[in-house]
C-alpha cells in the first residue's frame, strides 16, 4: 500500500498542532490507495480519482455519498480553483453506475433502488450547477453513470482511449443521468441516435459529437494534470486556455467524423415523432445503414425506446434540474417494471443476451403506460 504523503504542518502550540494532526489524518484516510474514491487536494485543485479499476470503475452509492459533499466543500473554499475528476486502472474512467446492486435491490424492495438513483442524480446536478471550473479527463470507458460525473462539467477531455456510449436501451433501462438534457442538446438527432442504437464513439469522434470540449493524447493525460495543478489563482479562461494548448497539439481536426456520411439520413430517420414512426422510416428507407439500425433497434426493449423517445423530446427544452426530477420518476417505474431485471439478467448476469420483453412489440407500449411512468411522485419526487 502506498505511503500516505501528509503536507508539512505549520509551526502551531502544541494542542493546535494535534488538532491539525487529525484533520491531516482524516483527509489522509480518503487518499487510502484501497478506498474506492480519492479525494485529494493538490495545489490550487481538488482532485477525484475513481478507484475501482477491476468494476472499471462503477460507481456505487458510497461514492457518490463521498464525491457529492466534497465537491460541495471545494466550491465554498476560496483556496479551490478548479476540480479534476479522472479514473485509476488505464482502461476505464467510469463504465457506469452499479446496476447489479441496484438490481438485486430493487427484486427485494431495498431502499438502495431509491437511494441510488437520487443520490446518483443529485450529484449529477451538483457538478451540472458547480461554481468552479469541472474538468473531467474522461480517458477509457466512459458509459451510463461514468457519462453523468462528467459531461455536465465546464470542460471534457478525451482521448484516444475514450469509448462513449449510453447502451441503457439493451437492459431496460434509459439515457438518464440528464441524458434527457445534453442528448438532444447535440447538433441535429446525433442525440437521438445515440440514445435509442447505443451507438458507441470512440475517441476522436466523442469530441465531434460534442461530448467532449478537447482532445488530448492519454500519454499526455499526466502532463496536463501537472500543469492545471500548477495553476495560480486560474480564471475559467485560464483553464480553457492550457486545455486548448494541448488540444491543438493533438491534431484531432485531421480526420473525419464517423457519422459524417450518416448523418443526413441520421436527421431525417429520427426526427419523428414516435417509436412506429422511426422503425417505419427506417423500412421505408431500406439502405444497409437504415436496415442495421433496425436490427439494433429490434433488439431493444420495446418499453425503454418508447421511454427513451419522450424523454429526449420532452427534455429538449426543459432545464437540467427538471430533466432530473424526470428521470427520478422514470427510474422508479423501470423499478416496478419488469424489463430492467430482465435486461440485467441476459446482458450482465446469464449472459445469453436474449431478453424476452415484456411487452415484446412497440405497439403493446400504449401511451397510457408510457404516461403513467411520467407521473409524479408526491412526497418522493426527487427535490433539487
Amino acid at each position: 500500500m502506498a505511503a500516505r504523503v501528509l503536507r508539512p504542518l505549520p509551526r502551531l502550540k502544541p494542542f493546535n498542532r494535534l488538532q491539525v494532526i487529525l484533520q491531516h489524518l482524516k483527509m489522509s484516510k480518503h487518499t487510502d490507495s484501497t478506498a474506492e474514491v480519492l479525494l485529494e487536494k493538490k495545489g490550487g485543485a481538488g482532485i477525484i480519482t475513481l478507484n475501482r479499476p477491476k468494476a472499471l470503475n462503477a460507481l456505487n452509492l458510497s461514492m457518490i455519498q463521498q464525491i457529492y459533499p466534497q465537491i460541495k466543500t471545494w466550491e465554498q473554499d476560496p483556496e479551490t480553483f478548479l476540480i479534476i475528476i479522472k479514473g485509476t486502472g488505464g482502461k476505464a474512467f467510469c463504465a457506469g453506475g452499479d446496476i447489479r446492486a441496484i438490481t438485486d435491490a430493487g427484486k427485494v424492495g431495498d431502499r438502495l433502488a431509491q437511494d441510488f438513483f437520487r443520490g446518483e442524480y443529485m450529484l449529477n446536478n451538483a457538478i451540472g450547477t458547480c461554481k468552479k471550473p469541472y474538468v473531467a479527463l474522461i480517458d477509457g470507458i466512459t458509459m451510463g453513470g461514468g457519462v453523468g460525473l462528467s459531461v455536465h462539467g465546464r470542460f471534457r477531455v478525451a482521448t484516444e482511449k475514450t469509448l462513449f456510449a449510453m447502451p441503457e436501451t439493451a437492459i431496460g433501462l434509459f439515457p438518464d443521468v440528464g441524458g434527457g438534457y445534453f442528448l438532444p442538446r447535440l447538433s441535429g438527432k446525433i442525440g437521438y441516435y445515440l440514445a435509442l442504437t447505443g451507438f458507441r464513439l470512440k475517441g476522436r469522434d466523442v469530441l465531434k459529437a460534442g461530448i467532449a470540449t478537447h482532445f488530448v493524447d492519454s500519454e499526455k493525460l499526466p502532463a496536463l494534470e501537472k500543469d492545471l495543478i500548477a495553476l495560480k489563482s486560474p480564471s475559467t479562461e485560464n483553464i480553457a486556455d492550457l486545455l486548448n494548448s494541448y488540444h491543438v497539439k493533438s491534431k484531432v481536426d485531421q480526420e473525419k467524423f464517423v457519422l459524417d456520411e450518416h448523418m443526413e439520413k441520421i436527421n431525417s430517420l429520427f426526427s419523428a415523432n414516435s417509436m412506429e414512426e422511426i422503425v417505419k422510416k427506417l423500412k421505408q428507407d431500406g439502405s444497409p445503414f437504415a436496415v442495421k439500425q433496425l436490427e439494433t433497434i429490434n433488439k431493444m426493449s420495446p418499453t425503454s425506446l418508447k421511454i427513451t423517445l419522450r424523454q429526449l423530446r420532452e427534455g429538449a427544452s426543459m432545464s437540467l434540474q427538471d430533466v432530473l426530477t424526470m428521470e427520478y420518476r422514470l427510474s422508479q417505474a423501470c423499478m416496478r417494471g419488469h424489463d430492467f431485471y430482465e435486461g440485467v439478467r441476459a446482458v450482465l448476469i446469464d449472459k445469453d443476451q436474449s431478453p424476452k420483453w415484456k411487452p415484446a412489440a412497440l405497439e403493446e407500449v400504449s401511451d397510457e403506460f408510457v404516461d403513467d411512468c411520467f407521473k409524479p411522485l408526491g412526497n418522493n419526487d426527487l427535490k433539487l
